[in-house]
């Protein structure tokens, strides 16, 4: 199917669906539905609009990204990569300019569907969204300081250093009860899975928290006392567009469009690893333009692929759209029917909740590792992250893929100036007599950001048909750490299948990357060889051994 836009729910129905897989899908819907309530409604009030606006969103946007995007399970909505723009856009141009930007960014993402640059979005180096999404989380972290310990601040500046001053000079006010709120979502939020991972933890801890307040009433704000009522209806509202001043909600606009469409994407790759499908890129892009078209026109906020949403979709059993489609059903029943108590929700609840979200966004890990990888890395992961966190994500991102841009040119540059590395020039290239359960792949350039995708899902393919795989690599001058980032992935993979893998001609720094990257933790390293002849015979033994194994137990 190579059409540019082709909604996997299209595929699904034509394949067959069957009643099992539709009781699956529903039971996986009514779960995410529940998980995505409390986080539509942190999302939002953090973002700096009305808490309905964040389950307006996920109802609307949900539903459009499940009826016609590109990938099997993704759920869509608002998520916590968003709080930041969408706080400075209101802040800068109200309400009317969010919802004007929103709009935009759709039309951006539904043109980049169009012009096939799916895969292009894919080259953002593993370093830059690392960087840009461990900075959201220390500033969506930062904005839940003042609910978490209850402080009554009433003009609180909007930046990064200032902020913590404010908090420090107003730590008197604390109030005790709020802390304890905070502390105990963060709690139950976290611990709750030890008891069922079937019911998420913050939804319980909103249930409770919000008993226990109102039954003792616990002197602490909600989200009636700083909103007012949750409305129980959707009514289409249409800004005020001065056509003269459309080139200002550009440079948002192309933010909202460009976060949108890697997060999506990146979701979609993450969710097609735990399946074993493939999403289509374009398809997916086109529906999360429509969506984001769409839901401002009914009050909502920018909305994408949400990451730790799709990841529960699967986990609970769901495979196709319909599930994903359920959970936006399941938000506008609680949004209709349970809206009222909603706004009984303390603010200090709706903290806990986030804190934990940027926890879990920070990607810390992943952050540790590349600052022990190659300066390059280092230097556009520090740059995204500062740029996030000091300035702002719209100048993080530009200067990011700039800045990974001159340092790609530099690295060719050094990569052309290395002599040749070249040992099996006795060896004759010719594969056709080796036996078919050998599969070798030969990588030449560079392993980073740009080739990095194409290189890996190519592996991929070959690693999961064959018994024993040989990566040649005696032309890759470097790895990068996305690079190496999908290096592992698809280790990982094809060993999981019980695919025996070799690595031949690794040039002395690419060694010294794989060495630092500690990706010998998952590799044998003695499957590793300087010579293809080498490499060759032990694949040849190790063939030996698993048909000997295989034989010996029929």
């Amino acid at each position: 199917m190579n059409h540019v836009f082709y909604p996997k729910l299209l595929s699904v129905l034509k394949q067959g669906y069957s009643k099992k897989q539709l009781s699956k899908d529903l039971f996986a819907g009514i779960i995410v539905g529940i998980v995505a309530l409390p986080l539509a409604i942190a999302f939002a009030v953090a973002s700096g609009v009305s808490p309905e606006k964040g389950l307006i969103t996920a109802i609307v946007a949900g539903l459009l990204i499940s009826l016609l995007g590109g990938s099997r399970v993704q759920i869509g909505g608002p998520t916590g990569a968003f709080i930041v723009i969408v706080y400075g856009i209101v802040q800068s141009y109200g309400l009317d300019g969010l919802i004007i930007s929103t709009i935009l960014a759709g039309i951006i993402l539904v043109a980049f569907g169009l012009l096939k640059l799916g895969s292009l979005l894919k080259f953002i180096p593993h370093p830059l969204i690392v960087g840009f999404t461990s900075g959201i989380a220390l500033v969506i972290f930062t904005t839940q300081i003042k609910d978490a310990l209850g402080l009554h601040i009433t003009d609180m500046p909007s930046e990064f250093i200032e902020k913590w001053g404010t908090y420090f000079s107003h730590l008197g006010e604390t109030s005790l009860v709020a802390v304890g709120i905070t502390l105990a979502t963060i709690l139950i939020s976290v611990y709750f899975k030890k008891i069922t991972t079937k019911i998420p933890g913050s939804f319980v801890a909103i249930i409770l928290v919000t008993l226990v307040v109102q039954i003792f009433s616990l002197p602490v704000s909600t989200i009636e006392s700083v909103f007012g009522d949750i409305p129980k209806s959707f009514s289409l509202t249409f800004p005020n567009i001065d056509f003269q001043q459309l080139h200002i909600y550009l440079a948002p606009a192309l933010t909202i469009a460009l976060l949108g469409g890697i997060e999506s994407l990146l979701s979609a790759v993450v969710s097609d690893g735990m399946i074993g499908a493939n999403h289509r890129s374009n398809t997916e892009l086109v529906a999360q333009g429509i969506a984001n078209i769409i839901t401002p026109f009914f009050g909502g906020i920018p909305a994408t692929g949400a990451i730790a949403r799709t990841a529960t979709n699967v986990k609970n059993g769901g495979r196709t759209p319909v599930a994903g489609v359920v959970h936006a059903i399941t938000l506008l029943f609680i949004m209709l029917f349970f809206g009222q108590w909603a706004k009984l929700i303390p603010m200090s609840c709706l903290a806990g909740i986030l804190i934990v979200v940027s926890y879990n966004m920070s990607e810390w890990r992943s952050f540790v590792n590349i600052l022990k990888g190659s300066a390059f890395d280092i230097l556009i992961l520090l740059v995204t992250f500062l740029l996030t966190v000091l300035v702002d994500l719209t100048f993080a991102i530009q200067i990011g893929i700039v800045l990974s841009a001159l340092l790609f040119m530099k690295r060719m540059a050094d990569a052309g100036a290395q002599p040749g590395f070249e040992v099996d020039s006795d060896v004759l290239e010719n594969y056709s007599g080796l036996p078919n359960e050998i599969g070798i792949y030969e990588i030449s350039g560079p392993f980073f950001f740009a080739s990095a995708k194409q290189y890996s899902s190519t592996l991929k393919s070959i690693g999961i048909k064959s018994k024993v795989l040989i990566i040649r690599m005696r032309h890759v001058p470097f790895i990068d750490s996305t690079g190496m980032h999908n290096l592992k992935d698809v280790v990982k993979e094809v060993q999981h299948v019980g695919t025996k893998v070799i690595l031949s001609g690794v040039q002395p720094n690419v060694m010294k990357e794989l060495e630092k990257s500690r990706f010998f933790d998952l590799f044998d390293r003695t499957n590793v060889f300087p010579a293809f002849d080498q490499a060759l015979n032990q694949a040849t033994q190790l063939l030996e051994e698993i048909n000997k194994t295989a034989s010996s137990h029929h």
